[in-house]
Formats: C-alpha cells, structure tokens, sequence
C-alpha cells in the first residue's frame, strides 16, 4: 500500500461520543501521519444533547465546533486542503456542515479548507427521528457540484448480519438495523445496516472486520486494525 497523503485531519465524533473516545484514532492514525496534523473536534455530550435538553438542535452545536476547529487547522497548515474524517450521525453533521446552506438559522463557508469527507458507519438513508432532520436537508441540497467541489468516502464495515430467529448477537443487530432502516435481514457493522450508508456520488467502500461503537476490547473504525482497512482512501 502507498503512503497515504498528509493533508491534516479533524476528527469528527458521532452522536452521544465525545473527543476522548477517538484517542485511539488519534494514536492510530498517527501510524500514517505526523501526530500534530490530526485534531479531534472537542464535541461533549452536552453538544448532543443540550441543556435544557434539545437533540433538534444538536447539528448547530456541533457544527459550531467543527468550524472552530478546521478553522484552527486551517491556520496551523495554510493551503492545504483538511480532511474530515466523521464517525456515525457525525458524518451526516459534517455533511451539512460543508453544504454551505442554511440549516436552522447557521450557515458555514469553509470555502476550500476541507476537500474530503470520509465518514464511518454513517447512516445516510434512516428514518430515526432525529438523524432524519439532518438526511431531509442534505437531500435537497445535494447536487453533483458539491462532489466536484468535496470528495466524499462513506466507509462501513459488513461485518454482522442481523437475524430475528438467529443468534442473541443477530437478534441485536436485528433490532438496531430495523431502527435505521425497514429491513433488518441485513449485513453491518452491529449498530448500523451497511446498505444505509451508500450515497450516491461518493465513493461508498465496504470493509470486513470493523465494529460500530467506540469501546474498550473491539475492534471498531477507530483502532489500529480498524484503521487500516480505510486509511488508503485518506
């Protein structure tokens, strides 16, 4: 495998995760590129979730963040273009996020600081509540200028098929497939169903071994065994 490129990246974390979570990420893909050109966006779960609560509103925090933080890169490392790497309901903020068009009241021109994408296990077709607010708006905005302009990976991992009648691992799969989608009888990454991850216009790469939550002892995006299976489309 070539070496990858060594634009500088900002770690965008999924919904309900926080930046400590993606350490790990960090540290691995450190492995590829100087440690100082990868930033974790600082999202806390309070940017989800607000206080009082308001999940509604959770992409406007975020987006908030991320901004801050590419804005950040961008001056550490002038002219030349971030890459964002975003994990789960992160990638779909950071969609709207570069889409450069209104959404709730806040708008974002990062202009040419970003010019790629690659999110994780990001659910682009759902119809969860809440993950949904953020798909409706990326599909009526989406057009083949923003591909011109943003390169697009969606990565996910196929690694667990969901089952009603299967084993207890199938069945979970099962429910959390049929949570984001209507079918359930499908192959993913534990949390998310595979086929809810294709966008049409990005370059959709389905890897083996990869689990969906960033915890101790598996092997998700974000370890070393993760990472390696997507680093070459980085």
């Amino acid at each position: 495998m070539t070496a990858p490129p060594q634009n500088p990246v900002v770690i965008i974390p999924g919904v309900l995760f926080w930046d400590s979570l993606y350490d790990s990420m960090k540290e691995a893909l450190a492995g590829y590129i100087p440690k100082e050109r990868v930033a974790v966006a600082p999202v806390s779960l309070v940017d989800w979730i607000g206080f009082p609560p308001s999940p509604e509103r959770s992409t406007n925090r975020v987006m908030k963040v991320v901004d801050r933080t590419v804005r950040q890169m961008g001056q550490k490392f002038p002219g030349e273009p971030i890459t964002l790497v975003a994990h789960s309901g992160g990638g779909t903020v950071a969609m709207v996020y570069l889409l450069e068009q209104r959404f709730q009241g806040d708008i974002y021109h990062s202009g040419r600081l970003v010019g790629k994408l690659i999110t994780l296990g990001t659910p682009f077709h759902t119809h969860e509540r809440y993950a949904k607010i953020k798909t409706d708006f990326i599909f009526s905005h989406l057009n083949d200028k923003f591909f011109e302009r943003c390169q697009v990976v969606s990565v996910v991992s196929d690694k667990y098929y969901g089952n009603l009648h299967g084993s207890f691992v199938e069945k979970m799969c099962f429910k959390f497939y049929s949570s984001v989608i209507n079918d359930g009888n499908v192959a993913g990454d534990g949390i998310v169903p595979a086929m809810s991850c294709f966008l049409e216009g990005a370059e959709n790469i389905t890897i083996p071994d990869a689990e969906h939550l960033p915890t101790p002892h598996t092997r998700w995006y974000g370890t070393k065994e993760g990472v390696e299976q997507w680093i070459q489309w980085l």
